[in-house]
């Protein structure tokens, strides 16, 4: 029997003028769409990992104001349950130039409309996409201290 692996993942709805960031990112040879997202790094929060992700997916820094909701997946291929932690807030392009993302699976970085969205389903990484905008757009909102960390004080980065 081969056990069933566990991920968390922690992303960004961040929407500005009815438009909603999204990157385009390299995945098994094909393009897809989604939210910045990524794997929780070890000793950080899902709230610092959320600002981070942002950051190195789309050059965009943000500042968590809310917890959109808690999403699960279970991908058979893979035999993985996926636990996404999905926040918004507010968007900060940096002063200056909008410096190129760091990760290199980031193909492009777009603010797309929800009809974009909702055209280019058969593009999105996964149903978490259209999920977390809907229920953006549903007002679904909580308050950051529902999560609770026991982890030790990180110091913050710089940038």
């Amino acid at each position: 029997m081969t056990a069933i692996r566990h991920r968390i993942i922690v992303a960004s709805v961040l929407e500005q003028c009815g438009r909603f960031l999204c990157i385009e990112e390299m995945v098994d040879g094909l393009l897809k769409l989604s939210q910045p997202a990524g794997k929780l790094e070890v000793g950080e929060t899902p709230i610092q990992g959320a600002v981070r992700e942002t950051r190195e997916e789309s050059g965009y820094s943000f500042l968590p104001t809310h917890l959109v909701g808690i999403y699960e997946y279970y991908y058979s291929a893979s035999q993985t349950i996926y636990l996404r932690l999905a926040y918004t807030g507010a968007v900060f392009a940096p002063e200056g130039p909008l410096t190129q993302p760091t990760d290199p699976s980031i193909h492009a970085v777009h603010w797309l409309t929800y009809e974009q969205l909702d055209r280019a389903r058969e593009r999105h990484r996964s149903p978490f996409v259209m999920q977390c905008v809907d229920d953006y757009l549903l007002g679904r909102s909580f308050p950051l201290d529902i999560v609770t960390s026991f982890l030790p004080a990180r110091p913050r980065e710089s940038g």
